[in-house]
């Protein structure tokens, strides 16, 4: 719009002078039209440039979207194939500092599953960005570690999108072959009973040994339908000062919980708790 007005005030000018020398307004108006017509040539180009550079971006944007997996297909895939997937933050662990790079491991899930992206690379303005039901779409590998299936060496972008994910009760899943159907979702597990851990039969131990302090990962045993299974509060997610560490600390053998988490698989099942509740 500015053009044009400044090609009207320049033909205006144009016919003054021109007037003033004795020509003809016939001849005045020549010149005039002339650079208004280039004016309007010239931002028809720029317009067209315009859109032909935002059906690039769009079509470039289709394309990336198009490689983005489902989650049927990523369980399909081999282990060290690349992925990628588009999933909601759930929960994150801990953002640290490895040579100058921000890295950190999330718990990320959609409708139809879930998936643990392990020190990703991500910058710490970035990692406060990332609350929970945040959208990111991510490419890397499929990794397993002792069971556990991860994303590894990825990469992300926060996109458009919003999902917090209900727990979703698995408890008639425990021994059961399909439990690993869940791994890495929010689930929960009711009515179970805290059972001894150790040598002493203590209700809780600091690392799964025993070896650790306050502080360190907490691991307890629960059992359901006269089988053991063993949970863990893991420090970088739930730290010593949070209620469900607290909770933990403060159990006794026979009491009966419910616990809420998420399934992280180590040689089996070991739910990364986020809640306990005593009743």
């Amino acid at each position: 719009m500015k053009k044009r007005m400044v090609s009207v005030l320049l033909a205006s000018a144009m016919v003054l002078s021109l007037s003033a020398c004795g020509k003809t307004e016939e001849a005045a108006e020549a010149p005039a039209n002339e650079v208004e017509e280039t004016a309007e040539a010239a931002e028809e180009t720029t317009e067209a440039a315009t859109e032909e550079t935002t059906e690039a971006a769009a079509e470039e944007t289709t394309e990336a979207a198009g490689d983005v997996m489902s989650y049927a297909d990523y369980v399909a895939a081999d282990v060290d194939t690349e992925v990628t997937v588009e999933t909601y933050v759930q929960a994150k662990q801990g953002w640290w500092e490895n040579e100058g790079v921000g890295n950190a491991t999330f718990y990320t899930q959609d409708e139809d599953g879930a998936y643990f992206l392990y020190n990703m690379p991500c910058s710490e303005e970035d990692y406060d960005k990332m609350v929970p039901g945040t959208k990111i779409r991510v490419k890397g590998f499929k990794s397993e570690w002792s069971g556990e299936v991860e994303i590894t060496d990825a990469t992300y972008e926060i996109i458009d999108g919003n999902y917090v994910a209900k727990a979703t009760d698995v408890t008639d899943k425990l021994g059961a072959d399909d439990l690993v159907d869940y791994m890495n979702q929010f689930v929960a597990f009711n009515g179970m009973t805290v059972e001894g851990s150790g040598d002493d039969g203590a209700a809780f131990l600091y690392n799964w040994d025993g070896s650790g302090t306050q502080g360190d990962d907490l691991y307890f045993n629960v059992s359901k339908d006269g089988k053991t299974y063993t949970f863990c509060v893991e420090s970088y997610l739930c730290g010593s000062d949070t209620d469900v560490y607290k909770t933990v600390e403060g159990l006794k053998v026979g009491d009966t919980v419910d616990v809420e988490g998420f399934m992280y698989w180590y040689e089996g099942p070991q739910p990364h708790v986020t809640s306990v509740t005593v009743k």
